[in-house]
């Protein structure tokens, strides 16, 4: 079975090659660079077997790109440090993957109630989240979203379609994909997150449908794969307004 590779970074320019993948499934590190053919060279190199090939690669790649712990232990960050990014924290693009059947957080919202009730909410419309939104846009930033959704919808996920018009109203874009496409397109679903600004990832850690932590990542590996995620899932998916009309009705 072939393998599936996403990369991890590259100090390619035109015409070259130095770059470092990671295996999806393994989490094995693969290293493009031009290959070591002398004979001289490779005599000097030990325990060889005849499977084995050589390439050189530049320090800065390795330095830059390659991962840095066997395992990843998160350390978690005071949700106050999460606030004052999406606050003001960020120059010009708060981006967010959604990618959980549901959200203990949004059960706990009247709107939630009101929706299991009625089947529709005008969401938390006098929030602090949309007044700020609205601030934000208003100075140039932009918030977007990507959520993924099942098929069929959980009650979780229809409940935030409902709300997105009000999220939509206060000025961000949302864009929403069916899971089922996503995992053709082999995007990894494998963490949720904030992307600040193509250099900060806030990623969500949960526990069932709880959020228990979330930590900041500057590592330019795990930004960099963000971005990746972040370009597919935006290109793959649906303006919140026409892919509502996609969705079945429950009566």
């Amino acid at each position: 079975m072939a393998r599936r590779l996403r990369v991890l970074g590259s100090t390619s320019g035109v015409g070259d090659c130095p770059t470092l993948y990671e295996d999806v499934a393994t989490g094995e590190v693969l290293v493009q660079g031009d290959a070591v053919t002398d004979p001289d060279d490779v005599s000097q190199l030990r325990y060889v077997k005849d499977s084995e090939a050589f390439v050189v690669v530049p320090r800065e790649l390795l330095v830059n790109f390659a991962p840095k712990e066997a395992v990843h232990v998160p350390e978690f960050v005071p949700q106050k440090k999460i606030n004052e990014f999406i606050n003001d924290g960020f120059e010009h693009t708060a981006w967010r993957l959604e990618t959980q059947m549901g959200y203990a957080s949004d059960q706990a919202m009247p709107s939630y109630q009101e929706f299991l009730r009625t089947g529709d909410t005008a969401g938390e419309a006098g929030h602090p989240w949309f007044e700020n939104v609205r601030r934000m846009v208003a100075a140039g930033k932009r918030f977007e979203r990507v959520r993924i959704v099942d098929t069929p919808p959980t009650t979780g996920q229809r409940y935030l379609l409902a709300c997105a018009r009000t999220n939509v109203a206060a000025g961000e874009d949302i864009r929403c994909l069916w899971r089922e496409d996503a995992e053709r397109h082999h995007l990894d679903l494998s963490s949720e997150f904030w992307l600040f600004d193509s250099r900060t990832v806030a990623r969500f850690h949960f526990d069932g449908e709880r959020t228990i932590g979330m930590e900041l990542i500057t590592d330019p590996a795990e930004v960099l794969r963000a971005c990746q995620v972040r370009d597919a899932a935006w290109h793959y998916a649906t303006p919140y307004r026409e892919f509502t009309a996609q969705v079945p009705s429950t009566e």
